[in-house]
């Protein structure tokens, strides 16, 4: 009988007597086709013990969120316990409506199926940022600007211009985190210089984030929703300039007219951090490709283009010369990545875990108050009752005190009519609106980690009307520019 349990066809047989089992068990677990012609409509729950409860449960998670700062409570954790919660009365309620049992889990499922387009579209792209930066892209960028001897005012036009211009393609909050290095590096014993430069950098990653699909979160979901084709998405290229340029051009005087001591720093990119840039310019294109020409989700190509980086990662891992110095000898100094080899997955491990499973509660607590009813009422409040224009611009003064990932969910969730204009519009606000304060976007936030007592809530505060004007003069530019869009 042991003989016989070694032989292959034994084993084979085993194989599918699990495979049939265990797929059994899953259609089981599975909610079953029904031939019913039955349709039912979600419950109106808005004026419902539950709904209320609902909304206390996210409002309360929100407000731990935007204590992050204080609390050292990661932003991901309230949401996503809100989420279950949340979903968790919705499931209850509805057991107690026959034929509505699997309403619940059918909303959950098309929530979920959003975020894994997001979130793995924001992985493929974190990876690469983490590979380019394990390569020392970045730091070869910082270092030099740190030795260009350059004054403050040279600089603080540099930093913002580059900041407008790398987010996005790298997205915001990278690109002000670098910045922030350059800033800090270079005038950190002024504190007026940091403030205002980091106040200009947070407003220049925003506004060059939000007329690139890939330059924030927000203009992400529009473009895969496929509501805004993705050159479409230019249009917004001088308003964000806009958007940009007002501030900066008032606060350029108020930038210490002084010129630092330079660096004698220097860095060089590793082995193959070219060829990375260039294999993410080759993901963009692919990402572009597949959902223009040939229809496919964008993540699609992303994905793709995580495989070129996976390839050519192993490249250099089997052309790395393990000898050239021993491992031993430089275990814990500045070279020990030199002689590393490259390892694909610890830019993964790297990738922004905490944003990616906030953005999972957020999409889910969002996805169960519109199941509710919540969203209807509030798409019949801003898009009806105020009309499109004002309830877009709202949006933007909204994520400013608000994250703007669930403003821009919710609206993306009520779908209100719009014309191409007024969706080029919400994402316009949505994207810089959050510039306005310093809590009211990631870039500002990780900002005030990164300049810790040099950059604050309330010096960004100071700024506020200025940068108020330059999102008024770029909703205002959208409307002259790109009025044949409104029709």
């Amino acid at each position: 009988m042991l003989i016989i349990r070694q032989l292959p066809i034994f084993k084979i047989i085993k194989m599918k007597v699990l495979s049939i089992i265990i797929f059994s068990v899953i259609s089981l677990l599975l909610p079953q086709t029904s031939f019913a012609t039955t349709v039912y409509q979600p419950l109106d729950l808005t004026s419902s013990n539950i709904g209320f409860i609902a909304i206390i449960i996210f409002v309360v998670a929100y407000l731990l969120v935007m204590a992050e700062e204080f609390t050292h409570l990661r932003k991901s954790k309230p949401v996503i316990i809100a989420a279950g919660v949340i979903w968790a009365l919705i499931a209850f309620v509805y057991q107690s409506h026959p034929g509505m049992e699997g309403m619940p889990g059918q909303a959950v499922r098309h929530s979920l199926l959003e975020y894994a387009e997001l979130m793995l579209f924001l992985l493929a792209a974190m990876t690469y940022i983490n590979a380019m930066e394990d390569r020392q892209v970045f730091e070869a960028l910082r270092s030099k600007l740190v030795s260009s001897g350059l004054g403050f005012r040279a600089l603080f036009w540099i930093t913002g211009l580059l900041s407008f211009v790398i987010s996005p393609v790298a997205d915001n909050l990278t690109t002000a985190l670098l910045m922030c290095a350059v800033v800090l590096a270079v005038g950190g014993h002024n504190a007026k210089f940091v403030m205002i430069g980091c106040i200009n950098i947070v407003v220049a990653a925003n506004a060059g984030g939000a007329f690139s699909p890939f330059g924030d979160i927000t203009t992400l979901m529009v473009w895969q929703k496929g509501i805004v084709q993705f050159w479409d998405f230019f249009a917004l290229f001088i308003p964000s300039a806009v958007n940009y340029l007002v501030p900066a051009a008032i606060m350029h005087f108020a930038v210490p007219d002084e010129k630092p001591e330079a660096s004698d720093e220097i860095v060089i990119m590793k082995r193959g951090a070219r060829r990375i840039m260039f294999l993410f310019l080759c993901t963009i294109i692919t990402a572009v490709s597949f959902h223009n020409f040939l229809h496919l989700p964008p993540v699609i190509g992303m994905l793709t283009g995580l495989g070129y980086l996976k390839v050519f990662g192993y490249y250099l891992k089997i052309t790395h010369d393990f000898d050239k110095v021993p491992y031993d000898a430089l275990k814990g100094s500045e070279s020990v990545g030199d002689i590393v080899p490259f390892d694909v997955f610890k830019g993964v491990a790297r990738a922004e875990w905490d944003t990616l499973l906030f953005f999972y509660g957020v999409v889910l607590c969002v996805g169960g108050l519109g199941f509710l009813g919540y969203l209807s009422l509030a798409s019949e409040l801003m898009y009806t009752q105020w009309g499109a224009t004002n309830a877009n611009i709202a949006v933007g003064v909204l994520s400013a005190i608000v994250d703007n990932i669930p403003v821009m969910f919710a609206v993306l969730t009520m779908l209100p009519d719009m014309s191409q204009g007024q969706w080029l519009l919400v994402t316009l606000t949505a994207g810089v609106g959050g510039s306005m304060l310093s809590i009211g976007s990631a870039a500002g936030v990780a900002l005030m980690g990164q300049a810790r007592g040099k950059y604050t809530f309330f010096g960004h505060l100071k700024w506020t009307p200025v940068i108020a004007l330059g999102y008024i003069a770029s909703i205002a530019t959208h409307l002259w520019l790109n009025a044949s869009l409104f029709n």
